[in-house]
């Protein structure tokens, strides 16, 4: 079957299919596709398949906005598990970190990174979407997966969020005004990667009516039946810790509970990896403040905050430490 996907990713299709005059359930039986299995939690579907099948009803329904229609339809219902630990971070940049470590429970075929703007504006970042392998996305699928990230944004946001522009891999499909009304901002095409082009200071935005408890438990239940294949023990502390800092007091302790290890264990796994507890925290703190200084406006004492730090002056400590300068010099003169 190859890279395969949570059938869930086509869920408001066959109904959607119907509603444009085609035969939704027979659509997916072309291609295999139990129509109960859209509506599971556990089932899954080739890649390949799903970008073919929506591909070739766009065709037949000569609808080339079938992904943005399909967008519109759905919602973090589709994510599974990973929805309730998105749904209830504190922060929009807690949601995109818990999307960007374990999307590959959805599928271990596509990612969500947050990266530098590729227009190079200051106070801009990009929240980036695309396939894992070399293969490009199907235009269809494409429209869809960053269509639905907008969506899930501006849920999240509880409205408007600053979107810059998004940049989509393919030329236009339908008319740009489609692609401008959908996104509620400029949209650029044939483009070397899908992005949301968004403010930098968003990742701090609250996210309304989270539950710390229901995150907690969700990010325990991920990390515990959903280690991504292959990744090191180190791996997964970093990712552990970046998502935590500034929330929660950075214990070993805490982290070998969260990843079901004795602490002696996690510690001698760490060794075996050539690094310690420490190391990667001291690793995970400077990538933090460095983007934190250096691509938003958020003051000093509050960066100090959330990369856990005591006061303001620990971060110029550490700053001096990591890059022979203080936090003012690097915010004026970035790497």
């Amino acid at each position: 079957m190859g890279p395969v996907v949570r059938a869930a990713s086509l869920r408001g299709l066959p109904t959607l299919v119907d509603g444009l005059g085609g035969d939704g359930a027979g659509l997916l039986a072309r291609f295999g596709v139990d129509p109960a299995a859209v509506s599971s939690d556990d089932a899954v579907v080739g890649v390949r398949t799903v970008g073919l099948l929506l591909e070739v009803a766009a065709a037949e329904l000569d609808r080339p906005d079938l992904g943005l229609l399909l967008a519109e339809r759905q919602d973090t219902g589709i994510l599974g598990p990973l929805a309730v630990a998105i749904e209830n971070a504190r922060t929009l940049g807690e949601a995109m970190a818990s999307a960007s470590r374990f999307l590959f429970v959805h599928s271990p075929a596509l990612s969500i990174a947050l990266v530098a703007d590729p227009e190079g504006a200051r106070g801009v970042s990009a929240l980036r979407y695309g396939a894992t392998g070399p293969e490009p996305m199907p235009p269809q699928a494409s429209d869809l997966g960053l269509g639905l990230l907008h969506r899930i944004i501006l849920l999240l946001h509880g409205g408007p969020y600053g979107l810059r522009s998004a940049h989509l891999t393919h030329p236009p499909l339908v008319p740009v005004t489609r692609y401008t009304e959908f996104f509620g901002a400029d949209v650029r095409f044939d483009r070397d990667a899908a992005v949301l082009r968004l403010p930098t200071t968003l990742t701090a935005a609250p996210v309304a009516g989270g539950d710390r408890v229901l995150r907690t438990l969700a990010l325990d239940y991920l990390e515990s039946n959903f280690a991504e294949p292959g990744q090191t023990v180190a791996g997964r502390v970093q990712g552990t810790l970046a998502r935590s800092l500034g929330s929660a007091p950075p214990r070993a302790a805490d982290v070998a509970r969260l990843l079901r290890l004795h602490p002696r264990t996690l510690q001698r796994h760490l060794a075996a990896e050539g690094t310690t507890f420490e190391r990667i925290l001291d690793e995970v703190r400077r990538d933090t403040a460095v983007r934190l200084i250096t691509t938003t406006d958020v003051p000093f004492a509050q960066v100090a905050a959330m990369v856990g730090l005591a006061a303001q002056s620990g971060l110029t400590r550490a700053t001096r430490r990591w890059f022979a300068t203080t936090p003012t010099a690097l915010r004026r003169h970035p790497p």
